[in-house]
């Protein structure tokens, strides 16, 4: 039998897997329109969860005092989910890997404004190498007036919001209604895009498009078991395996070579993600960040 660490550890390293085969997917998906991706993320996903409900939740699953709060976490979810995907089929997988890294950094800064915390001078610190890094990845996209560096920026502002609403909603909410309803909104605004013109995919590229709602959705209930059987800081370095598989994913289907300056400036922005972490746990608090959730 596993102990607890041993299932953190196994869970979180599906989670990463799953992660990244769902950004290979979204990579891959470049030819049909974002807004059919993003049905498959949202459809399958919905279905995953409901497969997970309680059955005394059955009957009234989607109860909850808390419509506003969560609202608000669909709402910037979604801009982060439009970002990431964005930036994915525009930009090398390992820069965009790279720079999602930073979305601590973000919920650090937020987490003073809406939750009220005190950030000391190891945290700042750790923002201020986080921005660095940024920085020097997204330099030559700022030079060569490459808009898309922007998308994985606001996808780390979009999800900041997110973790912040998630610890908020945890107290009250179970993780699959979290999970449940930013699927379903998922689901509805990508309908909204039929009009724009969907394409009818082949068998075998119907079943890779579903099967980003199945790794986008297993992997954010991965992700909570992970957190739930061991400490956040024995499990959160293995999330840093994502920029592994992005170089070699990249590498191998797209002919893609991470530069100098993405290598440097990712390896400041996990130094200050590991910092921010480990300053968490040392305050006794649990930083959750989910990424495509």
């Amino acid at each position: 039998m596993f102990s607890k660490n041993q299932l953190g550890f196994l869970y979180m390293f599906m989670s990463v897997c799953a992660f990244s085969l769902m950004d290979l997917v979204v990579k891959w998906s470049n030819e049909y329109p974002l807004g059919q991706v993003l049905f498959f993320r949202g459809f399958v996903g919905a279905v995953i969860y409901f497969l997970i409900i309680p059955r005394e939740r059955i009957k009234n699953f989607y109860y909850t005092k808390r419509a506003g709060l969560h609202f608000l976490r669909c709402f910037f979810g979604l801009i982060a989910l439009l970002s990431i995907f964005t930036a994915l089929r525009n930009l090398p997988l390992a820069t965009v890997v790279s720079i999602s890294f930073a979305a601590p950094i973000f919920t650090t800064i937020f987490s003073i404004f809406f939750l009220s915390e005190k950030v000391g001078i190891y945290r700042w610190l750790a923002v201020l190498i986080g921005f660095i890094g940024i920085v020097i990845i997204a330099e030559p996209g700022f030079t060569e007036l490459n808009i898309f560096y922007i998308y994985p920026i606001i996808f780390c502002l979009g999800m900041a919001y997110v973790a912040i609403s998630i610890r908020q909603l945890s107290k009250t909410e179970p993780v699959w209604l979290i999970s449940l309803y930013f699927s379903i909104a998922i689901t509805i605004i990508s309908l909204i895009t039929i009009p724009s013109g969907w394409i009818m995919p082949s068998l075998n590229d119907l079943i890779i498009l579903s099967l980003l709602g199945v790794f986008g959705g297993v992997a954010n209930l991965w992700l909570s078991q992970s957190y739930k059987f061991s400490e956040v800081s024995l499990v959160t370095p293995l999330k840093y395996l994502a920029l592994v598989f992005a170089i070699i994913f990249g590498y191998f289907i797209w002919d893609e070579v991470p530069t100098l300056k993405t290598l440097s400036g990712a390896i400041l922005v996990i130094l200050s993600s590991i910092i921010i972490f480990r300053r968490e746990i040392q305050l006794k608090k649990q930083v959750s960040v989910q990424r495509h959730d």
